[in-house]
């Protein structure tokens, strides 16, 4: 995930070096203690950064307790407190960031997301993922409210070489899943990725919708659907905590997918997320290209979101 948070310019600072401009200038006063208006300058930049509050809060707790101990005596162990701090929160809980694979047969992934972040695209990059690492794919076209996103979709399989099970525009969702998890068991693929329809977290009915398509997967194949992933356009900093908020109400998601990435430089939204959720990020869109899609690596996100 080298340079995976972009700047406008390159001559921009990272968010470590606004940090030790802003908050941090005083290196000798740091080593004596921090002052009060030195930490609120921090959490104001970290949350500015989508870190979110609680992350903050413990984040910023975490500077102020090594600095009151005089453990942290220089600019480098500060940035090494707080990228700690950073790894101990999405390492902490459900922090398996890797897929879980269904060792008895086809594993499921259920894919769903608001409208405009990207999730059909994600779905097309996974399946390029698996495809190239030698295993059969199959995508299922789930979204039957929009013609295009069917067509959009058996382009994808198309690319990437793999099984597609299609759909009529209309036609019920959760019946296309049974005909995609049928498909999988007669055809002995590896992967089925299913996609759904893009909507808004506010639309109930739709929300609604997206159970029942979980319940048909999961009577047809026991265990499945083995992963649920949310996609989320990591520009949306904290409107992503209401989209998690509610999709996590309707299904029980096992992972969290950003998209868009490098086209921020506030990445702190996947701390905030895990901190709030306790739902692991398990991929990272980097970039527009057919492999720009990255399994999320905590110690590499860990560096680059501060110093990138």
């Amino acid at each position: 995930m080298s340079r995976l948070f972009k700047r406008k310019e390159e001559s921009a600072k990272s968010l470590w070096d606004t940090i030790v401009d802003v908050a941090l200038t005083d290196v000798t006063t740091l080593v004596k203690g921090v002052d009060s208006g030195s930490l609120e300058r921090l959490e104001e930049l970290l949350i500015s950064a989508d870190f979110g509050v609680p992350a903050t809060l413990r984040l910023v707790g975490a500077v102020e307790r090594l600095a009151d101990r005089g453990i942290a005596r220089s600019q480098d162990d500060f940035l090494e407190v707080v990228r700690d701090e950073i790894v101990a929160v999405l390492s902490a809980g459900r922090s398996d960031t890797a897929l879980s694979f269904n060792m008895e047969g086809p594993t499921v992934v259920l894919v769903a997301g608001v409208n405009g972040v990207g999730k059909t695209t994600t779905i097309g990059k996974l399946a390029n993922r698996f495809h190239s690492r030698g295993r059969r794919v199959l995508l299922a076209a789930g979204d039957t409210f929009r013609a295009g996103a069917i067509e959009q979709l058996k382009l994808w399989s198309e690319r990437v070489g793999c099984e597609f099970v299609g759909a009529e525009a209309g036609r019920d969702p959760a019946a296309v899943a049974y005909d995609a998890v049928e498909a999988a068991l007669a055809r002995e693929v590896d992967v089925a990725i299913i996609d759904t329809a893009g909507r808004l977290h506010t639309q109930s009915g739709l929300m609604e919708e997206l159970q029942k398509v979980d319940r048909v997967i999961a009577r047809k194949l026991p265990g499945a659907p083995h992963e649920r992933l949310l996609v989320l356009d990591g520009t949306v900093g904290q409107n992503a905590m209401a989209q998690v908020r509610t999709f996590g109400a309707s299904l029980d998601l096992t992972g969290l997918v950003l998209t868009k990435m490098d086209s921020t430089a506030r990445g702190g939204v996947a701390v905030a997320l895990k901190q709030e959720f306790d739902i692991p990020v398990k991929f990272i869109g980097v970039g527009e290209a057919i492999g720009d899609l990255a399994p999320f690596d905590i110690e590499m996100f860990a560096r680059e979101v501060l110093t990138s």
